[in-house]
């Protein structure tokens, strides 16, 4: 978590308690040390927000202290209602929840008329195209992502022939109804991507990997720009192919 997200969760945490709360409680609720929160609710008063402390009590804030509501455009708010739906339909049941969730925070942080205007956008995104193997495996990918673990896979590929790969799990690609996986394979000591809808079977090991300066997200990313600028170059009116 960014030191600015922390700062806010903590002024949320006060608001929401009646009385005082201690540095414990919120360290463990934002899972940071005691003198984290010390040093940030320091940051907070320098800054300006009013935080009472009591010796052995805790902490609270003065009352009548307000955060000033989020303001959007009306183009704005549409877009991270979209946005969040989109999250909804396509992504697994985790990231759908949390997006739901986040747009329970926005919508009520609000301004009334703008509350209004958010509950009452008529822009969705359908589900009935969703791929059920991003909603399947997709949490469990994001989870092997974030922190760093190995996995093993069963994977058949277009042409019907299946394979088994020990992969560190890179990144996830959105393309308007496939989602794939970029990850080194070990087994090709390369990078390689994956469609999930083609996954078969997926198990998470207890080892982690390293990324490093040459195997890793960003160093693929700029290996298949550099490929793809090439690419329009010599068939500036083709067609990409699809993800195989």
């Amino acid at each position: 978590m960014r030191r600015a997200d922390r700062l806010f969760q903590i002024v949320t945490i006060l608001r929401s308690r009646r009385g005082a709360t201690t540095a414990k409680i919120i360290a463990e609720q934002l899972e940071v040390s005691e003198r984290t929160i010390y040093r940030d609710i320091q940051a907070l008063m320098v800054s300006g927000v009013p935080i009472e402390s009591e010796a052995g009590v805790g902490y609270r804030l003065m009352r009548g202290f307000t955060l000033p509501p989020l303001n959007f455009q009306e183009d704005e708010l549409e877009a991270l209602l979209l946005g969040m739906r989109m999250v909804q339909a396509w992504s697994d049941r985790a990231m759908g929840r949390a997006a739901t969730h986040a747009l329970q925070k926005i919508l009520a942080e609000l301004p009334s008329h703008l509350k209004r205007m958010g509950e009452q956008t008529q822009i969705y995104s359908p589900q009935f195209f969703v791929d059920a193997k991003a909603a399947q495996f997709g949490e469990e990918l994001r989870a092997a992502i974030r922190q760093k673990t190995l996995i093993w896979v069963r994977y058949k590929r277009v042409d019907g022939v299946e394979s088994e790969r020990w992969l560190e799990p890179l990144g996830m690609f959105f393309w308007g109804r496939t989602w794939t996986l970029v990850a080194w394979c070990r087994l090709r000591k390369e990078y390689r991507e994956f469609r999930l809808d083609r996954l078969l079977e997926l198990r998470a090991a207890q080892e982690t990997f390293e990324t490093q300066k040459d195997k890793c997200l960003d160093h693929y990313l700029d290996r298949v720009t550099s490929l793809y600028n090439e690419y329009f170059q010599e068939h500036a009116r083709t067609e990409l192919p699809d993800p195989q």
